[in-house]
């Protein structure tokens, strides 16, 4: 992520999200603490020595940063036409997709990302490849929108039961 990008995220999070640091936290240390925790799939303890703040405090303002990153998210992440009464001109006026996509609003896909699971909740978490996975559910709109994102379903979870 470069800089201006971050920079900009943070004003969006602290202005209409609000994102808040402490007397000892900026806010830039919050969100930082809270991508480098979600980006290296890391756990609060191995945060520690990269801010220099205890468990509890790592803890505190990554969940601080989650809950910003969830409001934004739902803003962003919605169909731009809610009643999908919006049909694209390639679909409404091609013979070759009119037939078979005319009440259509979307395409699904899942994906299986990396999962941190306490070793007694595992198992169902445990993918085909064997390892612990979270399947991830998403929907798009024709204008490569996304209109719902499902994640939290254990790795061994078929994307026909999500």
């Amino acid at each position: 992520m470069s800089k201006q990008i971050f920079l900009d995220l943070l004003e969006t999070l602290v202005s209409n999200y609000g994102l808040e640091g402490s007397r000892t936290t900026t806010t830039k240390e919050v969100l930082a603490i809270t991508i480098y925790v979600m980006t290296h799939n890391l756990t609060m303890r191995e945060c520690l020595e990269r801010f220099q703040h205890s468990t509890e405090t790592i803890s505190r303002y990554f969940s601080k940063g989650l809950d910003a990153l969830i409001k934004l998210l739902q803003d962003v992440i919605a169909p731009v036409d809610d009643r999908f009464t919006h049909i694209l001109k390639k679909i409404l006026n091609g013979d070759r997709y009119m037939p078979y996509f005319k009440d259509c609003i979307g395409a699904i896909d899942g994906t299986h990302v990396d999962a941190r699971i306490p070793v007694k909740k595992q198992v169902p978490y445990i993918g085909r490849h064997g390892f612990p996975t979270q399947n991830v559910m998403a929907v798009c709109d024709f204008d490569m929108s996304l209109t719902f994102v499902m994640a939290g379903w254990e790795g061994s979870a078929h994307d026909n039961r999500i």
